[in-house]
């Protein structure tokens, strides 16, 4: 009886273990390494990253145009002058980077456009504030900050 008993345990031990084997190899455990059957215990998602979306013409200028008025003190005529060239000029390079040409006709269209846009700057602003503006250009977008004159005590 107790030969039976251990030969009994024996063979339900066999039985559950073999049971489990089959469970989880069709359905997958938890704890599974790399090269076993089944799905992966985290969910592959097949997206990619979403890029940003090109800023448009108006977008760029839109976001220009506060350093640009506070350096050159626009009245409201002047800055929607300034805007609308501006604009223009970006847009004209937006189209000239999707038309990908070759880099020394891409840099002598370039060179084209900087002096066009300056010209119709130049016209379009009293001296003072194109001056101011092409200070802006050259020290890349850092307004430099007027010093107020201290009062001497005479």
């Amino acid at each position: 009886m107790v030969l039976l008993s251990y030969t009994m345990r024996f063979i339900l031990f066999l039985f559950v273990f073999m049971i489990n084997g089959v469970i989880l190899g069709q359905i997958g455990s938890p704890y599974r390494q790399y090269g076993t059957r089944g799905d992966p215990v985290v969910p592959r998602v097949n997206e990619r990253p979403v890029e940003p979306e090109a800023l448009t013409a108006e977008e760029r200028v839109d976001l220009q145009m506060p350093k640009i008025i506070e350096a050159c003190e626009l009245n409201p005529f002047e800055e929607a002058v300034v805007r609308s060239i501006l604009t223009k000029y970006v847009q004209k390079r937006i189209e000239l980077q999707i038309l990908a040409l070759e880099a020394d006709k891409n840099r002598e269209a370039l060179e084209k456009m900087k002096l066009e846009q300056d010209t119709e700057l130049e016209q379009s602003l009293p001296p003072e504030k194109y001056q101011a503006l092409q200070d802006l250009y050259k020290n890349r977008g850092k307004v430099k900050k007027k010093k107020k004159k201290k009062k001497s005590k005479s």
